[in-house]
């Protein structure tokens, strides 16, 4: 049987952001792709739905942020967004703090009202705690940023439900650029720009891959026919696991994955936030979205609050975050080599690259993927 039916420049295996710019900004330059999607819906992890007049984000909360006014102007080609701002709330049974670590959590933990003595504070802590020199891992790091108190009420239980690790054993480096802020500023984020699309992320991807040039074929398991398509076409774009690809001949690399568990309610406003992290142990999830304060948009009377859910992962759910340990980063290096060595395939995305990305990330890598190859 013959795949590549017409004559198709690129197979893209994975229609998530990665693969459909690809897609998009190869068609701009008259080459045809063919895209391959295992799963029944296009945009990968960033897929959204409409429910009840509101936007859901079916693989958990997605709010774009970058500095890059390169990748804002792109991404507002496709859609417009409505300048939300992230302002997460930890509920830590039954205590409320306003998230980012910043002076409104500082006051709420501590009562202190200036940044000297919340500085202080956490100096005065971290000095109790005998943390000193370079944090051997994620615990020491933690209280070397913010104290025992915040790390004990906000940080261990949610990390440790989010990783299946105790905090003891995880690297320093997960939480190195936590955002510390002797300011009173709830914005999640430092980006410049910011902001959720007022349509949903799948708009931007339906206009992104409305071109003769790209076909799309969904619920299409690449590895069922794996040979025939690195014979038949000319080259491939490859964003699934990139262990998967040479058949775990080194070993599975790790990853955490989750799950979600949505509910509908007869009211405008269930929780009062966006999104509300539970930074105790004993709560199995993590966090609660609630979708239309996320775009003010929804059906009066009704809405929709996401539970998600840490999980380990296996090869029957979805791998959501790589645990870049030493052990896996080895792993990983050893299947980048043989990655390097295949000429017709190109290794993209998170999951092609064992990398999380924020979605700026991504766009830019996929960006930067087009320039090299169409320098050539």
């Amino acid at each position: 049987m013959n795949y590549n039916t017409k004559n198709y420049d690129y197979l893209i295996v994975g229609a998530g952001p990665y693969g459909a710019i690809f897609a998009h900004e190869a068609a701009k330059r008259g080459k045809r792709s063919l895209i391959i999607e295992k799963r029944a819906h296009i945009g990968g992890n960033m897929y959204t739905h409409k429910e009840n007049g509101i936007n859901v984000h079916d693989y958990g909360a997605h709010i774009f942020h970058t500095d890059s006014k390169e990748i804002w102007d792109y991404v507002n080609q496709f859609t417009e967004f409505n300048g939300y701002i992230n302002q997460v709330v930890a509920n830590y049974k039954g205590e409320l703090y306003n998230l980012p670590f910043n002076m409104n959590t500082f006051y709420q933990m501590w009562g202190v009202k200036t940044p000297e003595e919340a500085a202080a504070k956490i100096a005065e802590q971290k000095e109790a705690a005998g943390v000193s020199g370079i944090p051997k891992n994620l615990e020491e790091q933690a209280i070397s940023l913010i104290g025992t108190d915040i790390y004990t009420k906000l940080i261990k239980g949610y990390t440790e439900k989010q990783w299946g690790r105790k905090a003891t054993d995880l690297p320093s480096f997960i939480i190195r650029r936590l955002p510390v802020r002797y300011i009173f500023d709830n914005n999640y984020f430092n980006h410049r720009y910011q902001g959720v699309p007022v349509d949903g992320y799948t708009a931007i991807f339906d206009k992104m891959l409305n071109s003769d040039l790209i076909d799309i074929q969904l619920d299409v398991d690449f590895f069922e026919h794996k040979d025939e398509y690195l014979t038949e076409f000319p080259k491939i774009i490859y964003t699934g696991m990139i262990d998967a690809f040479f058949d775990y001949q080194y070993g599975e690399l790790e990853y955490r994955s989750v799950r979600f568990e949505s509910e509908t309610f007869d009211s405008d406003n269930k929780q009062g936030n966006a999104v509300i992290n539970y930074t105790d142990a004993e709560t199995l999830f993590t966090r609660v979205m609630e979708w239309r304060h996320f775009d003010k948009k929804g059906e009066e009377g009704k809405t929709i609050l996401t539970k998600e859910y840490p999980q380990d992962w296996d090869r029957t759910k979805e791998a959501y975050y790589p645990i870049n340990d030493e052990k896996n980063s080895e792993l990983f290096k050893k299947y980048r080599k043989l990655a390097n060595n295949q000429e017709k395939v190109l290794f993209g995305g998170r999951l092609g690259n064992y990398q999380y990305y924020d979605m700026d990330q991504v766009f830019n890598a996929a960006l930067k993927a087009v320039e090299k190859e169409f320098k050539k």
